[in-house]
């Protein structure tokens, strides 16, 4: 069985980014972190044997320490005044391409659009990215073009990890919905998930199985297990080696390997060394019989 890595796979530098800025802060002080740092129960782990603490961005009473800190997903800004307010140290971890989306979409409705963001409802981005804007639509699918408020201009931001030719069709299908309506649309899809998804392409052509490694609930992570089948490969979705079920891989020759941006690297090695070991057991059972077929 031959094992191959995506070109693109893993951890993104914002990511990469907020757990250096979290681990730098609790070597030197206490600090909660207002939700998930990142959706990876590996990272939450690692945080926890630091001492670093646990909130929640929607209660100040939820913080244990005057450091709080705000996850690579981001938040509105009416969050970040009402934790200044309280009287706690704001620490920001926001990804920079998550900041270029809530920029994005501030300038749309300053320029007179209607806010409408594709994206999952209650993701914690999209719901940063409409904080600030209640009158705000979430988009996720056909259902909710059609209950777009009638307006004369809509403006549209992406949440940054969806897949790119789900949120241009969304775009299009609005277009056609609301004729004579002024549309405008900002690409706020980030590179690296682009570059995961453009990857994955490549990874399915080759192999028939796809092991896709990453958080249960990491939506970038998810949408990539759900593009291996929607590419005619076989995926499964695993957040550490040892839940890789060596039956999965029985009769397989080529099996890819990918990972969502909240993961890491580590995990990733753990998974492919755990690939090779099944490798060396089916290659040990093939010979073993061939040898008693030849009768040796």
């Amino acid at each position: 069985m031959k094992i191959n890595l995506a070109r693109h796979y893993g951890m993104c530098f914002g990511v990469r980014d907020a757990l250096r800025s979290a681990h730098e802060h609790a070597a030197e002080r206490k600090i909660t972190v207002l939700g998930q740092l990142v959706h990876n129960p590996v990272v939450q782990e690692q945080l926890e044997q630091l001492g670093v603490a646990g909130g929640r961005l929607d209660d100040i009473g939820s913080a244990t320490t005057e450091d709080v800190l705000i996850t690579a997903h981001g938040a509105a800004d009416r969050d970040r005044k009402r934790w200044a307010e309280a009287g706690f140290r704001v620490n920001d971890t926001t990804c920079p391409l998550v900041k270029k989306a809530h920029s994005a979409l501030a300038q749309l409705v300053a320029r007179g659009f209607f806010p409408v963001v594709i994206g999952q409802r209650d993701h914690v981005e999209v719901r940063g990215l409409v904080g600030d804007f209640p009158e705000a639509a979430v988009v996720e699918s056909f259902r909710d073009i059609v209950r777009l408020p009638r307006r004369v201009k809509l403006g549209i931001v992406s949440q940054t990890t969806q897949p790119i030719d789900h949120v241009e069709r969304l775009v299009r299908q609005i277009e056609r919905c609301h004729p004579g309506v002024e549309v405008e649309f900002k690409d706020t899809v980030c590179q690296p998930t682009k570059d995961r998804q453009r990857a994955l392409e490549e990874l399915c052509a080759e192999n028939e199985v796809v092991i896709v490694v990453g958080g249960a609930n990491s939506n970038n992570t998810a949408q990539l297990a759900r593009s291996v089948e929607r590419l005619g490969a076989r995926a499964y979705h695993v957040t550490r080696a040892e839940e890789i079920d060596p039956r999965w891989l029985r009769g397989v020759e080529n099996v890819g390997v990918t990972a969502g941006t909240s993961t890491l690297d580590e995990s990733v090695q753990q998974v492919f060394g755990r690939l090779k070991e099944i490798a060396a057991k089916q290659s040990d059972t093939i010979t073993k019989r061939l040898k008693t077929l030849a009768g040796v």
